[in-house]
């Protein structure tokens, strides 16, 4: 009984402080949001499923009274840190940038733009496996990307 006590006080506890679960944002504000973006564009095809799993409908067309993302460019950098006493490269940094313009409805575009950092580490003798490595981290960061562009949007009000 005392058990049962203890995780009731805790649910309670946890429910009243605003704890949400990470996923799901409350997006309720925007029932419809048009993406505009480059022709297969991955960034936007991450961005349209994570829209669609928070119940928003994803417009074909821009509307005046639905908000519009408007994905400037998404691109990767490398930046050598490291190398082998052979001369070839060790370590890359990976910099991922954004930008991209929300547009409400009724208001300027805001101008928004991040970057996401990874290390890699290269061994040129295994290249086939460190390709995909680097095409695995690619798509990490593309999701964090979606998933940063999707909070901020629960931000405004």
């Amino acid at each position: 009984m005392l058990k049962m006590a203890i995780a009731v006080v805790l649910t309670l506890a946890l429910s009243s402080c605003g704890f949400h679960l990470r996923g799901n944002l409350p997006l309720s504000q925007f029932p419809a949001v048009y993406v505009q973006s480059d022709a297969h564009s991955e960034l936007a095809e991450l961005l349209n499923e994570r829209l669609s799993q928070n119940s928003v409908r994803l417009l074909d067309s821009k509307q005046a009274d639905a908000p519009t993302i408007q994905l400037v460019s998404d691109t990767l950098e490398r930046r050598t840190l490291s190398l082998f006493p052979s001369g070839q490269v060790a370590e890359y940094e990976l910099i991922y940038k954004v930008s991209y313009y929300l547009i409400m409805p009724g208001a300027e575009p805001a101008f928004n733009q991040f970057e996401l950092y990874r290390d890699y580490q290269d061994d040129p003798n295994q290249a086939l496996a460190k390709a995909r490595e680097l095409d695995l981290l690619l798509s990490e960061l593309r999701q964090q990307a979606a998933n940063r562009i999707i909070r901020q949007m629960a931000r405004l009000n």
